[in-house]
């Protein structure tokens, strides 16, 4: 979804429709053309896209300052398990142990266009920071064209800047986790977006259950399993929305107590944690002073 208002009232859908699939033929590995794909074939090629050295500089910034939490190469992981665009495996830990020697972004370089793998069966999974920096391309495309006033949602990530007509900043809602609940049936917190980037990322919608056990899709790719622990959500805000995605993904490998100290570390972040509480159905929260500053209203939250 994207809103936006001009003054000569051009219709700019097709354009940015064309935008998006030349960024897919960048980074999905759902384009058996893309970069990405041509890479984790190891092929040899000389890259000199700006998009893609662009994710891959940001990316590596956040791996080493999440201590690695967040790793655009957990791909066969996330396969593995089933969250991928491979059938599920049957996992246990000698398929895991497998697995690891071959995750890890510190086995990657990128020098003089070209990549450079350790293992040649490393491979670049950027699902979880992609979508944000598509929003990112489309508001620059925006701007391109002299628009100051857009809210920009690609699949919950987000990107408002300026306003509205009438003067009014751009409100978006924090969804409430709810097992097979459809996107916008329950708000959690609504929040104003102002010149701001926000990227959701939850446990409660991607997961299966298998012998009484909940997997969910957030792998963390030191121990090769699905995380387990209490937060549920967390949406960040940043000033970009490739970084907002980007951490908002490590710190739901990192949980709670490891996200406030790096948040507490870092000025230019904020965010909004759903956890669960003691009792099924007791959802809890925690955001920072600077998300705290942007809330509208909050729904029925127990403390």
């Amino acid at each position: 979804m994207v809103s936006y208002y001009d003054m000569q009232g051009r219709d700019l859908k097709p354009q940015i429709d064309s935008l998006l699939s030349a960024f897919d033929r960048v980074a999905s590995m759902w384009v058996d053309s893309s970069i990405i794909t041509r890479i984790n074939r190891n092929e040899m090629l000389e890259i000199t896209n700006s998009d893609f050295i662009y994710l891959y500089q940001l990316s590596k910034t956040i791996y080493e300052a999440s201590g690695g939490a967040f790793d655009p190469t957990v791909g066969p992981l996330v396969n593995a398990w089933g969250f991928g665009f491979t059938d599920r495996m049957k996992v246990d830990q000698q398929v895991v142990d497998s697995i690891l020697p071959f995750i890890g972004f510190d086995k990657v370089s990128f020098e003089n266009g070209k990549i450079e793998k350790k293992d040649a069966r490393v491979q670049f999974d950027f699902n979880a920071i992609a979508q944000g920096y598509s929003v990112d391309l489309v508001g620059e495309f925006l701007e391109s064209k002299g628009i100051k006033n857009y809210l920009i949602d690609i699949g919950g990530e987000v990107l408002g800047i300026g306003h509205k007509p009438n003067g009014d900043i751009w409100k978006v809602g924090i969804e409430k986790p709810a097992d097979n609940a459809e996107y916008g049936d329950a708000i959690e917190a609504i929040v104003k977006l102002e010149n701001k980037a926000m990227a959701t990322s939850g446990n409660y919608r991607k997961f299966y259950e298998e012998n009484g056990v909940r997997y969910s899709h957030t792998i963390d790719p030191k121990t090769g399993y699905p995380v387990h622990h209490s937060i549920l959500s967390v949406s960040v805000m940043a000033d970009n929305c490739g970084e907002a995605d980007a951490w908002a993904t490590a710190f739901m490998v990192l949980g709670l107590e490891k996200s406030i100290e790096i948040l507490g570390k870092n000025k230019n972040l904020d965010a909004y944690f759903i956890y669960s509480g003691a009792s099924s159905g007791d959802f809890r929260t925690y955001f920072t002073n600077g998300f705290e500053k942007i809330i509208v209203s909050e729904g029925e939250t127990q403390y």
